[in-house]
């Protein structure tokens, strides 16, 4: 998942968490599939930030998937052996893969 403005929001992706008012109210739920008319509505209650899953918007100077998944094998290459930490490395690889929603 990944936090956008919303002013950088596109048709077809989807809400990864609720959008709330201050007040608690949702107005959107999780799993929204954002239309061009919800996106311009949210625009006009001045929400500036959604959170939308996959990782649908490239930041410059951010790190692939590729390049991050590279990074844990590396700072696990001692590790060959040990059960809890192959395990650790395991749970994070997954994690990573599902933050990009890859």
């Amino acid at each position: 998942m990944q936090q956008i403005l919303t002013a950088m929001a596109a048709e077809g992706m989807v809400l990864a968490k609720d959008i709330e008012t201050p007040e608690g109210r949702v107005l959107c739920g999780k799993g929204t599939v954002l239309t061009d008319i919800v996106i311009a509505r949210l625009n006009n209650m001045d929400i500036q930030h959604i959170t939308v899953d996959g990782h649908p918007i490239p930041v410059e100077g951010e790190k692939s998937l590729a390049e991050e998944v590279a990074d844990l094998d590396r700072r696990f290459s001692r590790v060959t052996d040990i059960k809890p930490l192959m395990y650790l490395k395991k749970r994070l690889r997954e994690r990573l893969i599902a933050a990009r929603g890859a």
